[in-house]
């Protein structure tokens, strides 16, 4: 649709309108985002090893060197611990204040994105493409979770839009430009380079595809620009390397082109790895992105020309298709490949849903609903047979399941999978009577939004606090009874697979040491010390002597805390 079709909003636009939009973005995105945020433990080993470098950071009062373990960690920047730290301080230190952050940055994505196309795209399309962005698995899951990805997220939109914005208008306007650079800077503070990259994925290919780098170069403040991103960005880095010199350079290398040339800590997958996981976590509105990225590149040429203006509302949508594309195809030939990484494509692909779905109320035939449609129905259906088939296929894999988890033994999946499925069904069916309709259109639009709510409050409300309290919460109990107990010259042992977040519960040091590496236990042996460790049951007997005749002080769900001494209770 051509720019001059929806022209950009006045600034007279009805306050209540935007008021409106706004709070129902607050009400749905904060029950979203914020219900029952802190009723499961922590997750390994992202969640517990990000919640407590933040811990030890506010604990030893350095702001500069994060720590896990009380050892250096060099695999992130400074920023989210920062974050982290800050909210511990004023809010205490638990589940919920870890996940807070995530949670304000996901609200405050949701804000900008409201702002943005309501700029330019209109109320009722921003108003969509907000609704858009949070209504999916992966926004909500990441944004629930103690990761760097909300705000790096967060802040590689904001230097994208903020481009669009400064380099398309003129007077005051260009002075957003400077939040191009300053986002860069800072995302490149929350997460590494990958916080330049992201941006300049879209930036580039549309300054090259619009022939329109003179301008950049005229008007886009470069110099002056790229020196702020400097001044931000590299006083950090700069006192990382005075204070660690070789050991943070090499960890650096491994953590950027190291994960980009080799995968690491397993994390590989095919080059498809990215289509289920875009299908699937940004399901139902994955469905329209073929049809939305084709058409709004298919005439690029036309942009080359002048027969476009790259500036329109067109070129938004050709911005927004490369800055999806250049995602996609960066992490794609990255050989470490994990779910999250594409989250920073969400709020493009939302804006160019949220275009698409206003031409489909507009028009009565609109070009590719027909395919979007199919797309989503298949995805639907397929991924309520996943959702009914669970019990059935973790009965198969239940003693493989308990060999990490034992409870598993014990517990059983229930009847959530089928009521899940059965919701995915349903709601599918109804889009697809409502979506051939008319005049019945729009409902099919709410119809996948309530659906969606409704399904993602089951998961977060019943269904994960319940499966928490199993599988994840059993030894970080423990974890919190053995920092109670032991003292400064005691020592605390983890046997089995790593578990990062039993440092954030115990507050102290934790020894990992895995089956086969029992010289490691020699050490805490030899010492004078009271010693404690944690394992699943079922590996009692693989461990060394005299560790096996440690007396049991609590067994929880599977899992048992044995000590060098009698505890008098």
């Amino acid at each position: 649709m051509a720019d001059q079709s929806r022209p950009t909003p006045s600034p007279a636009q009805p306050f209540s309108t935007r008021t409106l939009h706004l709070f129902l973005l607050l009400l749905v995105g904060s029950l979203l985002l914020f219900v029952g945020l802190g009723d499961i433990g922590l997750t390994d080993r992202d969640e517990g090893s990000n919640a407590e470098a933040g811990r030890e950071m506010l604990e030893s009062g350095d702001w500069i060197s994060p720590t896990l373990n009380y050892e250096p960690r060099y695999a992130k920047p400074a920023f989210v611990y920062w974050v982290l730290a800050s909210t511990y301080a004023l809010f205490g230190e638990n589940e919920f204040t870890a996940r807070l952050p995530s949670a304000m940055f996901g609200l405050g994505l949701l804000f900008l994105q409201y702002f943005f196309l309501n700029r330019f795209l209109g109320p009722t399309i921003a108003f969509g493409g907000a609704l858009i962005l949070l209504l999916n698995a992966e926004f909500v899951g990441l944004h629930r979770m103690v990761m760097t990805d909300p705000e790096l997220v967060f802040f590689t939109t904001l230097a994208t839009y903020s481009f669009w914005v400064g380099f398309r208008e003129d007077g005051r306007d260009r002075h957003f430009l400077w939040l191009f650079y300053i986002g860069m800077a800072l995302a490149m503070l929350a997460k590494g380079p990958v916080g330049i990259i992201i941006p300049l994925l879209a930036v580039i290919p549309y300054l090259t595809l619009t022939r329109q780098w003179k301008i950049y170069f005229a008007k886009g403040k470069p110099l002056v620009g790229w020196m702020l991103f400097i001044a931000i960005a590299a006083p950090w880095y700069l006192a990382m390397f005075a204070i660690h010199g070789a050991d943070y350079a090499a960890a650096a290398h491994a953590n950027t082109t190291g994960r980009f040339a080799n995968p690491m800590e397993g994390h590989g997958g095919t080059l498809f790895f990215y289509l289920p996981v875009l299908l699937v976590g940004f399901f139902p509105w994955s469905g329209f992105l073929p049809v939305t990225v084709y058409q709004s590149l298919k005439e690029w040429k036309l942009f080359r020309s002048g027969e476009k203006n790259p500036k329109g509302e067109e070129g938004l949508l050709l911005f927004s298709t490369l800055w999806i594309l250049g995602i996609l195809v960066f992490f794609t030939i990255s050989a470490t490949r994990l779910p999250h990484y594409i989250l920073p494509l969400f709020p493009a692909a939302s804006l160019l849903v949220a275009v698409f779905w206003s031409r489909c109320l507009s028009e009565k035939s609109p070009s590719g609903l027909k395919l979007s449609v199919r797309i989503i129905l298949v995805t639907g259906y397929l991924l309520s047979i996943v959702l009914v088939s669970l019990p059935a296929i973790y009965e198969y894999f239940q003693q493989k399941i308990a060999l990490e988890f034992p409870v598993a033994q014990t517990v059983e999946v229930g009847i959530t999978p089928l009521v899940l499925g059965a919701g995915v069904f349903v709601s599918v069916v109804l889009f697809r009577h409502f979506v051939w309709h008319d005049t019945k259109r729009p409902q099919a639009f709410w119809i996948m939004s309530g659906a969606i709510v409704v399904l993602l409050l089951i998961v977060l409300v019943f269904t994960l606090p319940h499966y928490g309290k199993y599988f994840i919460s059993p030894p970080q109990e423990l974890a919190t009874l053995a920092g109670e107990t032991l003292g400064p010259n005691d020592a605390l042992v983890q046997f089995g697979r790593k578990r990062p977040s039993l440092a954030f519960y115990a507050k102290r040091k934790v020894y990992f040491i895995s089956p086969g590496e029992d010289e490691l236990f020699t050490p805490h042996v030899k010492s004078k010390g009271h010693l404690m460790v944690i394992l699943q049951s079922n590996r009692q007997p693989r461990l060394p002597h005299p560790i096996s005749q440690f007396k049991p002080v609590q067994q929880q769900d599977g899992w048992v805390l044995l000590s060098s001494e009698t505890l008098v209770r």
